[in-house]
């Protein structure tokens, strides 16, 4: 299982790691956007009401002014069992990771910063720590039991990552060879975000290997009973950090991501609702969307694009731009200021097909406009795009990010022991 397919071509230099995900902000100086708006591909695009399994999502350009194309959530952490709790606002929601993360530094919804006494969860006696490898930087910090509330739904008791503690020990070589941690709001390795609520279509975010010892283990939880931290053999896919819906007691299949359709040029921010279960209460059916069920391994299916068929593809709210392909396969040139980002002279509609592993599939239309003519007052827009030539050995594929929601109900069902893993629109 990998870890995560978010912020995926990392640090840009144009702000902080919020252009990490999936590419950049889009906080580009010149203003007006000739991008077109969404093409109503989706089936089922009513927003859901309000109910006890629906909370509220916004892009806004994060805690810092300056995140393009990210969704975030409130999220309420308690000592487990308790009414002693805090609510962490501007939390990134993550389709393409599993798994809450907390930055330690981060303040509650009041401004106070995060004070709460959790626990740290040992494993043979030992206390936890984690290195969660996503493709361009990691974070480093322990596993704490919390009770995790959003709307209506909780977590009881479950592990989660605290990020960037003060104290702690140093990040093993091990980790870093996997990438820069991120361990701040801001700053070069600035997360752009208090947080990542990974809502991924796995329950937990390592899975079978990091039960097995040796060469097998991918090596993201440690000990640091000894100097330098020592890799960790957890006992049971439970002790990893969760997927928290999959801990919900009901509503926990699945979610959809509701964003509105946006106007021509973006907008300066956009008020959209995460929704909790998948057909199991009356806002939540699939309403006639197409599911395409996901390789096990890699969580990807194919995209049909001009003719040609590629692996790999994905989609992902936590990346900030529709990544595909490259300037040699698309014609579209890369911007010469920022090339994780294309710059063609005027916006390209385009269409392509998504297929699933169970053999159904969906065109899509999108679009692709300058990043350069962005307008740099906005944080929503539906044609913020780049080039993605793959990574790990992986081929050019398509990163579907944020802009790719808009205006359409974006499900991800998680896997169980008898579903597969699935996204739909």
């Amino acid at each position: 299982m990998i870890v995560s397919k978010s912020l995926l071509l990392g640090l840009v230099g144009v702000l902080t790691l919020a252009v990490a995900c999936g590419g950049g902000s889009g906080s580009s100086s010149a203003a007006g956007s000739s991008s077109a708006s969404a093409s109503g591909q989706c089936a089922g695009t009513t927003q859901a009401s309000q109910a006890n399994n629906v909370t509220a999502i916004v892009v806004d350009g994060g805690p810092l002014g300056n995140y393009s194309d990210a969704a975030f959530a409130d999220v309420t952490l308690c000592v487990p069992g308790t009414s002693n709790c805090q609510t962490i606002g501007h939390v990134l929601v993550d389709t393409g990771s599993e798994g809450l993360r907390i930055l330690s530094s981060a303040a509650d919804i009041a401004g106070s910063p995060l004070s709460l006494s959790l626990t740290q969860e040992l494993v043979n006696g030992s206390p936890v720590v984690e290195c969660a490898q996503f493709l361009s930087f990691v974070t480093w910090g322990p596993v704490v039991m919390t009770d995790v509330k959003i709307a209506g739904e909780t977590a009881s008791d479950v592990p989660i990552q605290l990020v960037g503690l003060s104290g702690f020990p140093d990040v093993p070589l091990a980790c870093t060879n996997a990438g820069t941690p991120a361990e701040t709001v801001g700053g070069d390795n600035g997360l752009g975000s208090n947080g990542i609520l990974g809502i991924g279509p796995f329950p937990n975010d390592c899975g079978a290997g990091c039960t097995e010892p040796g060469a097998a283990n991918p090596g993201l939880y440690y000990t640091c009973a000894t100097n330098p931290c020592q890799v960790l053999t957890l006992s049971g896919q439970s002790q990893e950090v969760q997927n928290p819906v999959s801990s919900f007691p009901k509503d926990n299949n699945g979610t959809i991501v509701e964003l509105p359709a946006l106007p021509a040029a973006g907008a300066a921010s956009v008020s959209g609702a995460l929704v909790f279960g998948i057909g199991t209460q009356s806002n939540n059916g699939l309403n006639g969307a197409t599911i395409l069920t996901l390789d096990k391994e890699t969580l990807d299916f194919t995209t049909s694009f001009k003719g040609v068929s590629y692996s790999g593809s994905f989609i992902d709210s936590g990346s900030n731009g529709l990544f595909f392909l490259t300037t040699a396969i698309t014609g579209i040139p890369e911007c010469k200021d920022e090339n994780d980002f294309y710059c063609p002279a005027s916006t390209e509609a385009l269409t392509a097909t998504n297929l699933g592993v169970n053999g159904d599939s969906k065109a899509t239309s999108f679009s692709v406009a300058n990043f350069d003519n962005l307008n740099g007052n906005f944080n929503a827009f539906n044609d913020m795009a780049g080039p993605n030539a793959g990574s790990g050995g992986t081929g050019p594929s398509f990163d579907w990010g944020l802009p790719f929601f808009f205006g359409c109900n974006v499900f991800t069902g998680i896997e169980t022991t008898t579903a597969a893993p699935y996204f739909a629109y």
